[in-house]
């Protein structure tokens, strides 16, 4: 949004420096990308006239201008196609100065001498249009100084503007809030039409789509077509947009004045003299004023004509059916409110977003559409000669009334750590529109329409920060004498997962949430039940991910690419499932995934290895006793992207909580990855939601302990945490720990037939174990053990 310094004046008397002007837009969230003087770079450019223009001997498409310029006549070169007898231009005679440093010189031109150079709107730094000559108002006095005549004196404050503040994309916006920072009167005008009627003449205004478009005027005047006077091209261009006609120049001067986007049609290429505003069909096409045919959707809304043919894509761009033109002479003024998010999608789908679907789309005030089209009748009556009807066609059913917004000013001190009376408060919300209904420490505001974003209380305390001064509040630290600071269980076991995860030598990584449908079919997982985003950032990355493994997979990938392929990751994140029943929003989970690949390096007196799968059934074992879940158990099974022989579902309390095992060797092959790879993916709520062992302390042990190793030769079948299980119910309290440290497969085992070898650890609290006492809990432990499984103590 480019705002004139000239035309804020307008409105507020603004003395203050420009610099000065710039830092309060800043601190008050209009955030200045550029303050420009357009007429620095520019000296010793003058108004010429083009008295004679011929062709040049030696081109075809260059021609020899003669300027009177006040103190003579000189012969310029110009190929601009615009230029003609009588027309007044920007004329740079030999040592005038342009932006870019640019210094005028005497030139010879295919053989003829160029004494200077009329200038174009780029050239003198007006914005990008070098279609042809910049032409000045006929009346331009022939030798002043171009800066003066175009107002190149000017300040423009180029303003960034957030999308929740339409109403400063405005130059009255930014005005109110400036009157407001520095304590200066507001003075705007609010004529309205003087009387509202079904029809004029005739002419009359069908909404179908109350919906899509809460509120339509329509006004109707006599125009004389023609160019627009010089003080509001001058502003026009100032603010970047070029002028055409007096009376399109008139709807962007209210648009860039008022936030209010207006559309003028040629009445007597209407058809039927009237306005329906409704849906498109689906495959609709119209053709723009661009030149181009749209094809349109049934979420599209249409300004039509009285026989319904399309004239214009409602809040986007008008329609060349009945586009204003030379020989126009009745217009009807579009002046309407158009529901925010249907002219966004419009706007997106079609690659169209113009400076109307731009305010529009961010919410314009609907109970300033009238006087919207008063104002810009009232200018068209001044540079139009225009024979305005007074009468107002406003279609408006359901009346847009002022937010009430109850304001506590204890609760605006705790937040902003201020010391503001109400009466505080309400004085510095007033200039900004917001007014009050009622007294008291606790009061009721009404948020003026043309502020869509004020919907609650905290937004109200925001206004009140933004008048305060953010940088004259005084930092302060809060208290809270109820209440100490401190992690929630669940925060503190999600740290004791990481903690885990990186005392086992795994590296946290962060991969993106949204994967190609290719990623997961090369890790092993079905598309089925995916959710597909509408508008990703990258067309080829549209899936919310359903597991983490892909994305730790392909970080594989890249390591192994760039020359580690021995890497142990893992990640915290969030994965998406469908909606649940009666819900409109995916399922979110969080899951933590760990990936090891290639080989373990270990210390130097120990030799290296490759990764195992039992690394992170390892992990897995230190999370479960760091959490002290009470039931948790490995089932071998197949699983998605993971080897069918050599993987394994974790379960916890008797659900499936997760999945461990081998990467399958053509996932391997599909991401390029090291071999081995090897993967752990769990459901992170289930295990913190889980059944927990008591937390208790007990004495540690005097007596040393008794060791014994038993091997089994069971059936393949059987899992070794289930034998690990009977163990220790078997041996009771007196079993300290039990590990497998040895899994053995042999013709001599027989057919099918696997050796499990486990180290058991006995130790009693208050004794040493006689031989007999271990000797009975060994028997015990190989009773169940070939009891429960089928199995055979190995010798």
């Amino acid at each position: 949004m480019r705002v004139p310094l000239s035309w804020l004046r307008e409105f507020t008397p603004l003395e203050a420096p420009p610099r000065e002007i710039a830092d309060a837009l800043d601190q008050l969230g209009l955030e200045v990308e550029a303050v420009e003087e357009p007429g620095r770079d520019v000296a010793g450019v003058v108004v010429g006239r083009i008295v004679d223009v011929v062709p040049h001997p030696d081109a075809d498409r260059i021609r020899l201008a003669d300027v009177d310029f006040g103190d003579g006549t000189l012969r310029v070169v110009c190929g601009a196609p615009n230029i003609h007898p009588g027309m007044v231009a920007p004329f740079a005679p030999v040592g005038a100065r342009l932006p870019g440093g640019l210094r005028i010189e005497k030139r010879r031109i295919r053989g003829v001498v160029s004494e200077g150079m009329l200038c174009s709107a780029r050239e003198l730094g007006l914005g990008d249009d070098h279609s042809g000559i910049l032409a000045l108002a006929p009346d331009a006095p022939l030798g002043a100084d171009v800066r003066e005549v175009l107002g190149l004196d000017d300040v423009v404050f180029d303003l960034s503007i957030t999308p929740n503040r339409p109403d400063a994309m405005g130059v009255v916006g930014v005005a109110r809030e400036l009157a407001a920072y520095f304590g200066l009167p507001l003075e705007v005008s609010a004529p309205e039409p003087g009387e509202f009627v079904d029809e004029i003449d005739g002419t009359r205004v069908v909404v179908e789509a109350p919906d899509r478009c809460p509120r339509f005027v329509a006004m109707v005047a006599r125009v004389t077509m023609g160019e627009s006077p010089e003080w509001m091209q001058r502003r026009l261009r100032l603010a970047g947009m070029r002028p055409i006609s007096n009376v399109v120049d008139v709807t962007n001067y209210v648009m860039l004045e008022r936030c209010r986007p207006l559309h003028a049609f040629d009445l007597g290429r209407l058809a039927g003299r009237g306005v329906v505003v409704r849906l498109a069909r689906d495959g609709e096409q119209m053709e723009t004023l661009d030149g181009v045919v749209r094809t349109l959707t049934a979420d599209d809304l249409l300004v039509c004509d009285a026989d319904s043919v399309p004239q214009g894509i409602a809040g986007v761009m008008g329609g060349a059916g009945a586009e204003v033109g030379p020989a126009t002479t009745e217009v009807l003024l579009e002046s309407a409110y158009f529901e925010p998010s249907g002219i966004a999608r419009t706007a997106k789908r079609l690659g169209l977003r113009s400076e109307a679907s731009a305010r529009f789309e961010r919410g314009v005030d609907p109970n300033g559409t009238a006087s919207g089209a008063q104002r810009a009748m009232d200018l068209l009556r001044e540079v139009a000669a225009a024979q305005v009807d007074r009468r107002a066609i406003d279609e408006y059913p359901r009346p847009v009334g002022r937010p009430r917004i109850q304001v506590r000013t204890a609760r605006v001190n705790a937040l902003l750590g201020t010391d503001l009376s109400a009466d505080d408060v309400r004085a510095l919300l007033a200039p900004l529109g917001i007014a009050h209904e009622s007294t008291g420490d606790t009061f009721t505001v009404l948020a003026p329409t043309f502020r869509p974003d004020l919907e609650r209380e905290i937004d109200v305390v925001e206004e009140v920060a933004r008048r305060v001064g953010l940088q004259h509040i005084p930092r302060t630290v809060p208290s809270n004498p109820e209440k100490i600071g401190g992690l929630t269980p669940a925060q503190r076991d999600r740290r004791t997962v990481v903690d885990v995860l990186v005392g086992a030598g795994h590296d946290e990584a962060y991969t993106l949430p949204l994967l190609a449908p290719a990623d997961l079919e090369r890790a092993g997982l079905p598309l089925d039940g995916v959710i597909e985003v509408e508008n990703p950032l990258r067309a080829e990355e549209s899936l919310l991910r359903p597991r983490l493994a892909p994305g730790l997979l392909r970080a594989v990938a890249t390591n192994a690419a760039h020359g580690t392929p021995d890497v142990a990751l893992f990640e915290i994140g969030t994965v998406f499932a469908p909606p649940a029943a009666g819900a409109v929003l995916p399922t979110e989970a969080t899951h933590v995934a760990a990936v090891r690949s290639g080989v373990v390096r270990r210390s130097p007196h120990e030799p290296d290895r490759d990764a195992s799968v039992h690394d992170l059934v390892a992990v897995l074992e230190a999370v479960a006793q760091e959490l002290r879940l009470a039931d948790w158990r490995l089932e071998a099974g197949p699983a998605p992207g993971l080897h069918p022989a050599r993987a394994a579902r974790v379960l916890v309390d008797g659900a499936e909580a997760g999945v461990v095992g081998e990467v399958d060797r053509d996932v391997v092959r599909a991401l390029d990855l090291p071999v081995p790879v090897h993967l752990l993916e769990l459901r992170l709520d289930a295990l913190l939601g889980a059944a927990r062992v008591a937390r208790r302390a007990a004495p540690v042990s005097r007596f040393p302990a008794s060791a014994v190793d038993l091997a089994f030769v069971v059936p393949e079948g059987v899992a070794a945490g289930d034998v690990q299980r009977t163990i220790r119910a078997a041996a009771g309290p007196a079993l300290e720990s039990v590990r497998l440290f040895d899994v053995f497969r042999s013709e001599a085992l027989g057919a099918g037939r696997v050796s499990l070898a486990f180290s058991l650890r006995f130790r009693a609290a208050d004794r040493t174990l006689t031989d007999e006492e271990v000797g009975a809990l060994r028997g015990a432990v190989i009773d169940a053990v070939v009891a429960a499984h089928g199995a055979e103590l190995r010798g």
